[in-house]
């Protein structure tokens, strides 16, 4: 009876320990969840996205993602097509618009298509260099009245964004915006731009625009979001990986985005 009352004992031992060691597994799985998401995303190459067929055009408001090649990584592609998606959705059920919601295009910044589409996104131009050509697609876009949103990079990343933005737009000026500007009052009135990246939650989130003829009292050609991610608070919406007040933050900034971009 003792032998196997010792036996007994080591077994209940051994399970105690084995549910102490499964509580904090669980609990390293749910805070590095994210992070998890994050390195499964960037493992992707860039020859793996599924790009759907684009939806054809027919006057209806259609999501514009720019393409662009980059060797070895990905990038442009990141958050397709759950974000798009995702961001229709809210726009069909906030606004009075009827945007495609089961479909988005992609398009080079080439691509004469791309006219038909007053507003485009651009991620991860942290690795994007344009050629030539792409470089005066985009500024000839820009300049017939196309409004571009770019996001989704952080830290040194900007070095290249602004050396490849000036190949675009050799003269531009870029400065950085406050609340008080329009486009975060286009929609949703936004009393603060507090935010953070999805990650590197220790990054503050600062937001910039080009004007055209570098004039304030012009129309906003671009504005940029550096060091945050909407996209990824988006995608990630209805996963709950995000918390519920940046997510809505992450909304009302890109529906406010749409609705500026059509209306200048």
């Amino acid at each position: 009876m003792a032998v196997r009352a010792a036996q007994v004992g080591w077994v209940m031992a051994r399970a105690a320990r084995l549910r102490r060691v499964l509580v904090m597994l669980a609990a390293l799985f749910l805070v590095g969840a994210p992070w998890l998401v994050w390195a499964q995303r960037r493992s992707r190459g860039w020859s793996t996205v599924r790009e759907e067929a684009n939806v054809p055009y027919d006057g209806r408001f259609t999501f514009a993602r720019l393409r662009y090649e980059v060797h070895e990584r990905s990038g442009w592609e990141f958050d397709y097509p759950a974000m798009e998606r995702h961001l229709m959705t809210m726009m069909r059920e906030v606004t009075a618009l009827e945007p495609h919601q089961a479909g988005s295009n992609i398009h080079d910044m080439d691509d004469p298509e791309l006219m038909k589409y007053p507003v485009s996104y651009l991620s991860e131009p942290g690795y994007w260099v344009p050629t030539d050509s792409e470089a005066a697609g985009l500024r000839t876009y820009l300049a017939k009245g196309g409004f571009l949103i770019v996001d989704d990079f952080m830290r040194n990343e900007w070095l290249n964004f602004e050396r490849s933005m000036r190949r675009v737009l050799p003269d531009a000026r870029i400065v950085e915006l406050d609340v008080t500007h329009p486009i975060f009052d286009a929609f949703f009135h936004i009393d603060s731009l507090k935010m953070h990246h999805p990650q590197a939650t220790y990054l503050n989130a600062h937001f910039f625009g080009i004007y055209e003829d570098n004039d304030p009292t012009k129309r906003l050609m671009v504005i940029i979001n550096y060091n945050t991610d909407i996209g990824d608070f988006m995608e990630w919406s209805d996963d709950g990986f995000w918390p519920v007040n940046v997510t809505n933050d992450a909304y009302k900034l890109a529906i406010n985005y749409l609705i500026y971009g059509m209306t200048h």
